[in-house]
């Protein structure tokens, strides 16, 4: 499949807001914020949160596919000193197809280009996926759990990689 990583801009508000809604009713638990939440969104919170997401200390981009439709996402922020991943989404049809390596490398070039050696997250306890797919990326568990914010009887593992610093 033919994709293109692209970073997210305000004028892009909309697509950014529609796959927002896909992966918040695709994965309710993977995310820290509830599909109701964001339906409650106007059309200028979502341009503001578009917008808002590539800044000094954060970025975000975007895997197109041919017909200009996006099909995954990713984002890091830095916080308190660490920079961490989160928001990353693909597509149901089209996981397996390397479009979360292509968005991962794109966060790392972004990170390690800003002087930041290492990558923090923080997944779902029973989002067993998508721990896979960090500890082939390079993460690795640090032992530590957060309480995950929607269900606070549920948590959080936080997993980091070390980044090389260009």
């Amino acid at each position: 499949m033919a994709f293109r990583i692209v970073p997210v801009e305000g004028e892009s508000w909309r697509l950014f807001r529609d796959l927002r809604l896909e992966m918040l009713a695709d994965s309710p638990k993977a995310f820290v914020e509830t599909l109701d939440a964001a339906l409650q969104q106007s059309d200028d919170d979502w341009l503001r949160r578009a917008v808002d997401t590539n800044s000094e200390s954060s970025c975000g981009f975007a895997a197109v596919d041919d017909a200009g439709r996006w099909v995954g996402i990713m984002r890091a922020r830095v916080e308190d000193g660490r920079t961490f991943l989160l928001g990353v989404y693909v597509t149901p049809l089209l996981r397996g197809e390397h479009l979360a390596d292509a968005l991962l490398l794109e966060i790392e070039r972004w990170a390690g280009e800003r002087g930041h050696d290492q990558l923090t997250l923080e997944v779902h306890e029973h989002n067993e996926r998508a721990q896979a797919f960090y500890r082939r990326r390079g993460f690795s568990a640090t032992g530590d759990r957060v309480l995950y914010p929607l269900a606070p009887h549920e948590q959080e593992i936080v997993m980091t990689k070390p980044l090389a610093v260009r």
